[in-house]
């Protein structure tokens, strides 16, 4: 099982998995542990991460960037609407109403969902994490931002899905990243002490996430959230682009934002800037050549200059801050430490502002780059079987009030109420009871819409099917469980019907339109009702066991009303029958729709190795002209006669011109074809070099064989007693054999001295190897012979064994058990030695 985390962030992602050593950011193939969140698509194939980057000026209408804001949102949406003067690439309005990005790919226009280009993404992290563990990665869990609403969520849990990922958990970025810092802790409080209170605030490229966490033993609760998802790094670049774009106006009279491709090279070199400024407080300068109209443009800035123009942007940093402590009603004493993550920490007015308001210095023990990804892998640590992890408990929150509205047939008008209430702990279940004879809806949706980054409140609808009446014709009891899952999605999970077989009428005094005013109560309560509902109520119950107070008290309001019922209880028999629930979510991928899009990715991987391979085949060819070229003036010129030499040489130089003119978009086959008939020539030239080298240690190792073999001939021949035991028969082949492989050797090495290097060898290495492994196979058997061994006469072997040990019997006793415990020892050992080696945590 892979245990992976993603942080797929606005401007770069970070990768990271666990291993037997611990957390590990993993590098891409360019040795970077960063991969820009970029996707270039061209006429082969697309190029993702650092390749497509250095493309954003080159094929500028086709690289897209940024396109994270655009998750769950409608073409219409004001935020889509204001962002998409400022893109180079294109957003149109898909069928469904959902933002969509048409770019040109495979020389045709073609129109991708934000969830598609989100998953293409995935799939490169996803072959950066395979390529690091050496095995195929499918479970993750991956970061979002603490403000993601419903439909944003549910919108990267499809982009997953398409890439071929399980994602186990959606975590919240700030939650992450009090995950990296509190499972490492040893002195954290004991769980019955006072809690230790950290503030994390992630400022990234394109959002501002503030988070305050109370940590004990084993335990992490997210008590807050603040954020303004529209401060970020970005912001502070497009001070610097929108002050160069008018000096430069002035000084050069270039209009730069009338065209796309001086503007992104200014905003890269703004960027840069924006770094270096945070490190230097001098005056710095931005050269930028042949930046439009073949005019080389020049500027300076100083930190001091640019921190006025950010005032507007610096006075946004505190707000949030204010509101998570008066959220968690606490104060700055209160605050243990306040971590800082995320690229624009780094900018001193930044740092200062916070720390001004803290009255604290700044805790940078974090990466502020891969904390995210660190947490994430964390995460994904604790919920995979495959590792075993420290006990931390996590509980994260709602950041958004959530509300049901649904028809009430007593006010014969809309009813609602709040069901999860801002800072709500989940991952949560609650259960709601209603009173119909007929099926209904649910609302779910945003109770106060001026907190939401987002222009729709509603989360969806949920239709309650095949809801029927008592058998009497009252109205039945439903039972609906809403939960918000550990993605931080809202969802009715389940409904059911109870029937109750009575045994007097109008046992249940209750009107349908008071109940329809106490739907709020839980899950408690209708087990005190009706314990027959226990069991299939407990697995709920387990799942908020954190909430169980707090459920029973708002349950005790309905206690005195649901008496009667429990009077006689013993008379009244219940059975549940489940409901289907039919969801409608704005922009939910239906299962077909995510199925054409797996589809359409794996074809696109499948494109995108095709156009690698004929690239690899084209390399090849174009690697072996200069390789051969080189070496025809070099280590073979002496195995080439002179006309090959030249005809080869031409060959080469045909193939080259070739290469960069007709030969510039072949298909792979012919890059393989020409290679091929470039090999028939070089490789015989090759195969002579290389025979050159390997002949000689080839026949001196035959010699040796031989040479040895002779010997033992002498010495039998001598009347040496080491082989007197050998059969002269079998001495008399062995000097045959030897003797013929001397003759066919001295042969061979004759010829071989009158060849011209020019022309293929009389004898291969391979083929004097295979001659001294026919002698060894003859000859070695023979020689190699033991001596037969020579039994002691049986007088002497019957003495010993009546004699026995030197100390008698007790010794022998004694002896013999040491002899015991040794072989035991022994054996052990070898069995300890044979044993797997295992993981130890």
């Amino acid at each position: 099982m892979s245990v992976v985390g993603f942080d797929v962030g606005f401007q770069s992602c970070y990768v990271a998995v666990a291993r037997a050593g611990g957390i590990e950011t993993v590098a891409n193939e360019y040795s970077d542990r960063s991969t820009p969140s970029c996707i270039s698509l061209g006429p082969k194939n697309r190029s993702i991460g650092a390749a497509a980057k250095s493309q954003v000026v080159s094929n500028v209408k086709n690289t897209l960037q940024g396109f994270k804001r655009f998750h769950g949102r409608a073409f219409s949406d004001p935020f889509v609407q204001a962002e998409k003067p400022n893109l180079a690439y294109e957003l149109v309005q898909l069928p469904t109403g959902s933002t969509g990005i048409r770019v040109r790919y495979l020389e045709e226009e073609r129109s991708f969902t934000i969830e598609q280009v989100m998953a293409m993404l995935l799939t490169k992290l996803k072959e950066t994490a395979e390529s690091a563990l050496k095995k195929p990665v499918v479970d993750c869990v991956i970061a979002v931002p603490c403000f993601y609403t419903d439909a944003e969520r549910r919108s990267v849990v499809d982009a997953a899905q398409i890439a071929g990922l399980n994602c186990l958990r959606l975590i919240n970025e700030t939650t992450a990243v009090a995950l990296a810092y509190g499972i490492y802790k040893q002195d954290l409080p004991a769980p019955e002490e006072k809690s230790r209170i950290v503030v994390f605030v992630d400022l990234g490229h394109s959002a501002y996430q503030v988070s305050v966490c109370a940590f004990n033993k084993g335990k992490l609760k997210v008590l807050a959230t603040a954020f303004d998802p529209n401060l970020g790094g970005r912001k502070f670049d497009e001070i610097l682009v929108n002050y160069f774009c008018e000096e430069f106006g002035k000084k050069y009279k270039l209009d730069i934002k009338s065209k796309i491709r001086p503007l992104l090279r200014l905003t890269q070199e703004c960027e840069k800037l924006k770094k270096l400024m945070s490190a230097n407080a001098s005056d710095l300068p931005m050269n930028i050549e042949c930046f439009m109209n073949d005019i080389d443009v020049s500027g300076s800035m100083n930190r001091g200059h640019f921190e006025e123009m950010c005032d507007g942007l610096l006075a946004r940093v505190e707000p949030p801050l204010r509101s998570v402590l008066e959220q968690a009603k606490l104060k700055k004493e209160d605050i243990y430490a306040v971590e800082i993550i995320g690229g624009a920490t780094r900018i001193p007015a930044v740092k200062e502002r916070i720390m001004k308001f803290f009255c604290k210095e700044l805790s940078t023990t974090l990466n502020a780059d891969e904390a995210v990804a660190r947490g994430c892998a964390l995460q994904c640590a604790i919920l995979s079987p495959a590792f075993k992890v420290r006990e931390f408990s996590i509980t994260d929150l709602v950041p958004y009030p959530i509300s049901l509205k649904w028809n009430s047939p007593a006010d014969e008008g809309l009813s609602d109420c709040e069901v999860f209430p801002k800072n709500h702990a989940a991952p949560f279940s609650k259960v709601l009871t209603f009173y119909r004879k007929e099926q209904f809806s649910l609302e779910a949706y945003y109770n106060s819409p001026k907190e939401l980054p987002y222009p729709d409140p509603a989360i969806g609808q949920f239709m309650i099917q095949k809801v029927l009446p008592q058998a009497d014709g009252s109205s039945s009891k439903v039972k609906v469980k809403v939960r918000i899952n550990v993605h931080g999605i809202f969802s009715v999970s389940s409904a059911s019907l109870v029937e109750v077989h009575k045994s007097e009428e109008n046992e249940e005094p209750m009107d349908t339109d008071q109940p329809a005013k106490e739907e709020e109560k839980m899950q408690v309560d209708q087990e005190e009702q009706k314990p027959e509902e226990n069991q299939q109520q407990t697995p709920v119950e387990n799942k908020t066991g954190s909430e169980e107070m707090e459920t029973s008290q708002t349950g005790t309001k309905d206690k005195k009303m649901d008496q009667p019922p429990q009077a006689k209880k013993a008379k009244v028999k219940t059975n549940t029958v489940d409901l289907p629930v039919e969801s409608y979510p704005p922009w939910q991928l239906d299962r077909d729709m995510v199925n054409l899009f797996i589809e359409n990715e794996g074809k696109m991987i499948m494109q995108d190795k095709l156009e690698k391979e004929r690239n690899d085949a084209k390399n090849a060819v174009e690697e072996y002209v200069y390789e051969m070229r080189d070496k025809l003036c070099g280590i073979l010129e002496k195995f080439v006669s002179e006309d090959d030499r030249n005809s080869f040489t031409l060959k080469l130089e045909d193939t080259e011109n070739w290469l960069y003119e007709d030969g510039e978009d072949q298909p792979k086959q012919v890059y393989i074809d020409k290679l091929s008939d470039l090999k028939s020539l070089g490789q015989p030239i090759q195969i002579r070099y290389q025979e050159f080298e390997e002949r000689p240690k080839a026949f001196d190792d035959l010699g040796k064989q031989i040479q040895m073999y002779m010997k033992v001939v002498h010495a039998f021949q001598n009347k040496d007693e080491l082989y007197d035991h050998l059969d002269a028969v079998d001495i008399s082949k062995v000097e045959k054999s030897a003797n013929e492989a001397m003759e066919w050797m001295n042969n061979k090495m004759n010829l071989q001295s009158k060849q011209s290097l020019t022309v293929d060898p009389v004898v291969k290495s391979k083929d004097i190897q295979a001659k001294t492994k026919e002698l060894t196979s003859t000859c070695g058997p023979i020689v190699s012979k033991p001596k037969p061994k020579v039994e002691a006469p049986k007088e002497e072997q019957q003495q010993a064994e009546q004699n026995g040990p030197v100390g008698g019997d007790g010794d022998a006793s004694t002896h013999g058990t040491q002899d015991n415990e040794q072989s035991i020892n022994t054996a052990a050992a070898d069995a300890e030695k044979k044993l797997p080696e295992m993981d130890i945590d």
